[in-house]
Formats: structure tokens, sequence, C-alpha cells
């Protein structure tokens, strides 16, 4: 089979196609055929091995992916071939075939194509966990939401508003993506790029500022977030898109009763009824059409580097999917 591997630290052309082996699977997974990959900035910072944990070389990124059970291990129940499944594994999805636990299989529906199965594990359940469960978001509250073009953040600015929000903030860098967050919901858009964006947020909130703020980039849009919170106001840190290691000192935050906190999804998933119950609900926002699941651009499997480039670049909106 085709895969997508790195075998050193590095920009997008680390990234190589190679010929290997189909993998081979215990009695508790299953192997499947993958029809779509999901992209995501944790799989940049796998490349350039500023992950949250540590990548051993070689290393094929990919964690999210949609395809259909070929084969079963022996103790496997409730599954058989021919289904169609979307899972959430450690790594090895940007290949043509992927084993996942038996565990991590959930069901895809005949009517839901797998590009659009691929965009809501990863990114719909961090979008709900930084929002709710970190961000601990209340009915009237107001919520900035950076980035909001993105695949995490269109879809916390539509889960913000269906979890009662009462003014949601959106930030971009360009008016078409602000105009994009603006449809998917937003009551305000914000251009990061300019200077004194953070005194329009103020302004936004009537010199209040926010209760909950959602922030992936680090460095200098770390601290004037920061500086957007309102008394008793949550930030919630889920990724550094940047690469800036951030310095901070904790007790700027007593003055205001404030907070920073950290999301790493992996911890929700060893968590497996907060995980089905979340998962679910999301599952039932999209079936209801409530939730809608935007897809920036679909690539085949040999364009890896390329769509890394993409979304390193900010020049995407929504999910960037790969296909093998």
């Amino acid at each position: 089979m085709k895969a997508v591997q790195f075998k050193q630290y590095g920009g997008p052309d680390v990234l190589e196609v190679i010929e290997t082996e189909i993998p081979s699977f215990s009695e508790n997974e299953v192997l499947i055929e993958v029809k779509a990959i999901g992209v995501n900035y944790a799989d940049t910072a796998r490349r350039e091995g500023q992950y949250v944990v540590p990548t051993n070389l070689p290393f094929t990124p990919g964690a999210e992916v949609a395809g259909v059970i070929t084969e079963v291990g022996a103790n496997v129940e409730g599954v058989e071939k021919g289904m169609r499944v979307v899972a959430l594994i450690e790594s090895g999805g940007y290949a043509e075939y992927a084993v996942i636990p038996v565990n991590a299989l959930i069901p895809v529906p005949d009517g839901v194509p797998f590009e659009q199965a691929v965009a809501l594990p990863l990114q719909g359940l961090t979008a709900y966990h930084i929002l709710k469960t970190m961000g601990r978001l209340d009915k009237g509250e107001t919520v900035l939401i950076h980035a909001a073009a993105g695949g995490v953040g269109s879809l916390a600015v539509q889960l913000a508003k269906l979890f009662d929000a009462g003014k949601v903030i959106a930030t971009a860098s360009t008016p078409e993506k602000l105009g994009f967050a603006t449809k998917m919901g937003a009551d305000h858009g914000v251009n990061y790029t300019e200077d004194g964006w953070e005194k329009q947020i103020r302004e936004l909130t009537g010199g209040k500022g926010v209760d909950v703020a959602l922030e992936m980039v680090g460095g200098e849009i770390f601290h004037k977030t920061v500086t957007c919170l309102a008394p008793f106001g949550r930030l919630v840190i889920y990724g550094a898109a940047s690469g800036e290691q951030t310095k901070f000192h904790p007790s700027a935050l007593m003055r205001r009763n404030q907070s920073v906190v950290g999301f790493f999804l992996p911890q929700i998933m060893r968590k497996p009824a907060l995980l089905k119950r979340s998962l679910g609900e999301l599952l039932t926002y999209v079936n209801h059409g409530e939730l809608e699941l935007t897809i920036g651009g679909t690539y085949p499997l040999h364009d890896a580097s390329h769509v890394h480039s993409l979304l390193q670049g900010r020049k995407t909106k929504g999910k960037l999917v790969l296909l093998p």
C-alpha cells in the first residue's frame, strides 16, 4: 500500500510517499480500507517535532480516518466486513489501509459521505469540549473564537450558538474568512492581523471583555487574548500554531479571577462515557441539520506536503481532507 511518512522533523517537504506492507492487526482490532483522512494542526506539529508528546521517527501521521472494514480480529464483536466507520487513532492515518482498535470505531450512516464523516470526530469533539467541558460556557455568555474559519473554529462558532451563547466574536485573517465565520453564525468579526484588534473586542463587549476565549495560535495572540477576558473569564488553549512558546505570569490572573486552561483531546478519549455522550450529541446535531460540516478542500494522498503548506499558510477554511 501507499503511505505518507517523514524520517526527520522539518517543513512540509519532509513528507514523502512510500510503498509499504498493509499493516497486520490483532484479535481486538480491525483493518479498514481508508477512504478519507482528516488533516489537522496536530499533524503539522508532529512533523515539526513540536507535538505535546514525543514523535518517534520514522512516523506516519494521521489521527482521523474514515473507511470500510475489510478484516475483523478474532475477538471483535458487533462489527463486520463492509461496515462504514470513522475513527480517531494515534497515528498511521495517512495511508491506504489502517488498523483500528474496535473500541475506537464509530459507524457512519450510509447517507453521510466519508469526507464529511472524517470532518467531525477530532475537530467536532475538540470544539465541543473546549467550549463546554474546559470553557464551562454558560447560557448568555460572550465567546471569542480565534481562527473562526478553520475546522475547529467554524464548528465552535456553530456550537456556541447551539449552547446558547449570548454573543460570538470571531477572528480571522481576511475579510473572506470573516464573512464565512459570520455565515456560520458569528455576531461580530475581527481581523486579528490588524493592529489593535484586542481593543475592538473590548469595545464590542462594552469594555467588559469576553467570558470564554478559545486560543490555538500562541505568542502575541495569547497575550493579547488575556487582555480581552472579562472578570471570571476563561481562556482555553488547544494548540500553538505559531510554534512560539509563551512566557506568562499567572499572578496576572488574580485581580479579575480569570483562568487559563489547557485542552488535549486524547485525555477526553480516555473517558469513554464522556466521549460517547459528547459524540452522540454532535451526531444528533448533524443528523438534524443543525451543525454544518464545511470541507475546505479534498486532495490526493500524494499532495500531503502541499496540504500542510496550505494549512499552515492560513490559506484555507473548513476541513482539509486527503483521499487515498
